[in-house]
């Protein structure tokens, strides 16, 4: 019999083979993607000193507030835009995007899209 491993195991082991080819600096981290089945969530991490520099999720109190009334689909797309926005208050114009495994398709698309027109470069 053969044995199908579920689908978040099938995407940890894609997301670890990306993360043998990627990783952030301080000067150009890595924008990290979660998707859970309701939220989105994105941080720029710095992978030579561990470093989390800034996070955007759909359960911030000043994302939520704007995204109630949208899909999730429009929602990641206010999260990219946000990270972003934070992402140049630090002063951070480069990342290296992580998809985390996921396809590059719906709501991830959406997140990278947002965080673009924001004026993040991949």
């Amino acid at each position: 019999m053969i044995k199908k491993l579920d689908k978040n195991q099938d995407r940890i082991i894609r997301h670890a083979r990306v993360r043998k080819k990627i990783e952030g600096t301080a000067e150009r981290p890595r924008l990290s993607v979660y998707r859970s089945t309701n939220h989105i969530y994105a941080q720029l991490i710095d992978d030579v000193k561990g470093n989390t520099l800034c996070a955007a999720s759909t359960l911030e109190k000043d994302i939520a507030v704007n995204v109630k009334d949208m899909n999730k689909t429009q929602a990641a797309k206010a999260v990219g835009a946000a990270i972003a926005n934070k992402a140049t208050a630090l002063g951070i114009k480069e990342v290296v995007f992580d998809r985390g495994g996921y396809l590059y398709t719906g709501r991830v698309e959406a997140l990278a899209d947002g965080a673009r027109e924001a004026g993040l470069e991949f």
